[in-house]
C-alpha cells in the first residue's frame, strides 16, 4: 500500500533576486508573479470586484486640473499626452499589478516630451541597479513564460537617464523591504483569493464528476485480463458517469465473492457548514486586504448591515476616499508633474470623483481649487469666468442711455410672462418697427404704449454677485433690445459650451434670484384711452382670450428666476454652476 499526502501550496511574498550574468532582476521564484496576480484576478469573483471598484474609484471621471482656466494651453498640452484610455489603464496595472509603467516619447531633439503611452508593466524587468543604486533602464520581453536563456530582449532606459527617443517612467509605491518592485496592497489576501478560487473549482468538479462516490459494482466472477478492464469500465463509465447521474462508481473486479472489495468512506461531518464557512471567511480576507469598508461602495452586498444606511454609506466613503483612494492618484499625479515639468508645464491635476457631492468632505477645503479637488465640480473657474462674463454684460448695458419716460404714465408692473405678452401683443396690435438707439421705439412699442423691462426686485442679499448689485444700483428700464441677444463672451463658457451669454433668459447666472419686470407705460394725455382704462383691459384679460395672440413672444425662462429653472435654467449646464 502507498500513501500520498497532497500538499496545497501557494505564492506568498513574492521573491526578488538579482542573479549572476543575468542583467534584469527577476520577479516571484519563477520570475512570473504578475501572472500569478493576474491569475487571481480572474479566478476570485471577489478578488476580481474589489480591483474593478477601486479601479474605477481611482479613475472616476478623468484627469483634471483647478487651474485649467487660468492655463488653457498648458491643459491642452496635458490633456493630449495624458488621455483617458492611457490613464485608465495605468490605473488599473497599478492596482491590480502593484506598480505600472508609461512610454515617454520625445521629439526629435529630446526638448520636448510628445507622446505617453501605457506600457504592460508584466512585460519588463528591471535591470540590475548601479553602484548609486539607480535603476538605469527596463527590458522587455513579450512573455516572460516563454523566455529561454538566449532569448533577445529589448532594453529601454529610464525616464530622464538619457537622449534616446523612448524611456520607460515606471511607477510604484514605496514598500519597505523591496526596491526593484513593489507588492501589491492586497498581498495579505492573495492567499484566501486562491482559497476562494479553488473551492469553486471543487465544487464544480464535484458536480462533473457525480459528487461523490454512490455505486460498486462487483464481479465476481474472476479477474478479466487487462484490455477487457478497461473495455468494461469505458462502457460502464458512459453509461453510468456525469453530474445528471448524480455521482461516480467504484468498479471492482474479484475472484470470488468471499474476496470482494470492502469500501471505508471518509466522511467529513458537516461539510456544507464548513464550505460556506471557508466561503465566507474568504471574501471577509478579501475585502479587509482591500481595505473596503464597506462592500456596498463597490456593488457588493453583505450580511454585515454596515453601510446600508446613508449616514454609514457617507462616512466609509470618505473614509476609504481618503485612505485607499487618494494615496493612489497622488502617487499617479506626482508621476504626471515630473513629465509635465520637463515640458515646462505646471498645473494642479486632480481625479474628478465618483462620489456623490452630498458625500464630499468640505470640512479641510478651505480655497477654491480645494473645493474643486474634493467635489469634482469646477468651482473656481465657475467663480472667475461668471464674474468675467458678466462683467461684459453689464459694461454693455452700463452704456444705454437712461431713458426719458416723463411723457409715460406707469399702467402695468408684473414679472414677464409668456402668456401675457402674447394677450398684449394681440390686444395692443403692436407695431414691428425696426430701432438701433435705446431712446427710440421698440418692436413691442406702438404710438400709445412702450413696455420695457426692469431688473427686479430691487434689492439684493449678502450673497448677491456684484452684477445683481450693479444691476439693482442703476434701477435702469431696457427694451426688449436691449438685453434679449446673444452678447459675446469667453468661448465655451456660455450656455451649453456657446461662445455668448443671454442676460434677459439666465440674469446674474445659475443661482440668481432676480428676474425681469415687464412695465408697459401709455403716453400722457392722449385722445384715444385713458390710464384707467389701459389698466382694466389688461387686468380683464382672461384664458380664453388668448387664442388669436401673436407667437412671437418671450421664452418661458424670461418670466423665471435662474434659481427655480430645471438644472438651474440650462439644458446642458455649464461648468461654472
Amino acid at each position: 500500500m502507498s500513501i500520498k499526502v497532497v500538499n496545497l501550496s501557494s505564492y506568498t511574498t513574492p521573491k526578488v533576486q538579482e542573479v549572476k550574468n543575468q542583467d534584469w532582476v527577476a520577479y516571484g521564484a519563477d520570475n512570473n508573479y504578475y501572472q500569478y496576480l493576474i491569475d487571481r484576478y480572474n479566478g476570485s469573483p471577489t478578488n476580481n470586484a474589489a480591483i474593478n471598484g477601486i479601479s474605477q474609484l481611482i479613475f472616476g471621471q478623468g484627469l483634471d486640473a483647478t487651474d485649467s482656466s487660468k492655463k488653457p494651453d498648458e491643459y491642452a498640452r496635458m490633456k493630449s499626452l495624458f488621455n483617458d484610455e492611457c490613464v485608465q489603464k495605468l490605473v488599473n496595472d497599478l492596482k491590480l499589478l502593484g506598480q505600472c509603467a508609461m512610454q515617454v516619447i520625445y521629439n526629435q531633439a529630446h526638448t520636448q516630451v510628445v507622446q505617453v503611452e501605457h506600457f504592460p508593466v508584466e512585460t519588463i524587468r528591471a535591470e540590475k541597479a548601479n553602484e548609486e543604486g539607480d535603476v538605469l533602464g527596463y527590458y522587455y520581453f513579450h512573455n516572460w513564460q516563454e523566455y529561454k536563456k538566449g532569448d533577445k530582449l529589448k532594453r529601454i532606459p529610464s525616464f530622464g537617464t538619457s537622449n534616446e527617443g523612448v524611456e520607460i517612467l515606471f511607477v510604484k509605491p514605496y514598500k519597505t523591504g523591496f526596491y526593484y518592485y513593489s507588492p501589491v496592497d492586497y498581498q495579505g489576501g492573495l492567499q484566501y483569493s486562491e482559497l476562494e478560487e479553488e473551492i469553486s473549482n471543487y465544487h464544480l468538479n464535484n458536480i462533473m464528476n457525480g459528487l461523490a462516490p454512490s455505486m460498486l459494482i462487483n464481479f465476481n466472477n474472476g479477474i478479466p485480463d487487462e484490455e477487457q478492464r478497461e473495455l468494461i469500465e469505458r462502457r460502464i463509465y458512459e453509461k453510468f458517469s456525469g453530474s445528471s447521474n448524480a455521482g461516480k462508481f467504484i468498479l471492482a473486479f474479484n475472484d470470488d465473492s468471499n474476496s470482494q472489495a470492502s469500501i471505508e468512506p471518509v466522511q467529513l461531518s458537516d461539510a456544507h457548514m464548513q464550505y460556506q464557512f471557508l466561503s465566507d471567511e474568504s471574501m471577509r480576507k478579501i475585502m479587509v486586504s482591500h481595505r473596503i469598508v464597506s462592500p456596498m461602495l463597490l456593488g457588493i452586498k453583505d450580511q454585515t448591515g454596515l453601510g446600508n444606511n446613508a449616514d454609514e454609506l457617507k462616512t466609509a466613503s470618505t473614509l476609504m476616499d481618503n485612505t485607499v483612494i487618494r494615496p493612489f492618484q497622488k502617487l499617479l499625479i506626482n508621476s504626471f508633474d515630473e513629465i509635465l515639468a520637463f515640458n515646462g508645464v505646471s498645473l494642479d491635476l486632480y481625479f474628478k470623483t465618483l462620489q456623490p457631492l452630498e458625500f464630499t468632505d468640505l470640512d479641510n477645503a478651505m480655497t477654491k481649487e480645494q473645493v474643486e479637488e474634493e467635489t469634482g465640480q469646477k468651482l473656481s473657474l465657475s467663480e472667475d469666468v461668471a464674474d468675467d462674463i458678466l462683467e461684459r454684460v453689464y459694461e454693455h448695458l452700463e452704456n444705454i442711455e437712461t431713458e426719458d419716460l416723463s411723457d409715460y404714465e406707469l399702467v402695468d408692473e408684473r414679472p414677464a410672462d409668456v402668456d401675457r405678452d402674447r394677450q398684449l401683443n394681440s390686444m395692443f396690435k403692436f407695431a414691428t418697427v425696426a430701432k438701433s438707439t435705446p431712446n427710440e421705439e421698440s418692436e413691442q412699442d406702438n404710438e400709445l404704449f412702450k413696455v420695457r423691462y426692469q431688473y427686479a426686485p430691487l434689492s439684493t442679499s449678502a450673497d448677491s454677485r456684484e452684477f445683481c448689485r450693479k444691476m439693482v444700483s442703476a434701477a435702469k428700464t431696457y427694451r426688449i433690445e436691449d438685453i434679449d441677444q446673444e452678447l459675446a463672451v469667453n468661448p465655451g463658457f456660455g450656455i451649453g459650451g456657446s461662445n455668448s451669454y443671454n442676460i434677459f433668459m439666465y440674469k446674474g447666472g445659475a443661482q440668481c434670484k432676480h428676474f425681469f419686470m415687464r412695465k408697459v407705460y401709455i403716453r400722457k394725455n392722449n385722445k384715444k384711452i385713458s390710464v384707467n382704462e389701459a389698466r382694466r383691459m389688461i387686468n380683464a384679460l382672461e384664458p380664453e382670450d388668448r387664442a388669436g395672440a401673436r407667437l412671437d413672444v418671450n421664452p418661458d425662462e424670461v418670466a423665471k428666476r435662474p434659481y427655480d429653472m430645471p438644472n438651474r435654467g440650462y439644458v446642458n449646464p455649464p461648468s461654472w454652476i
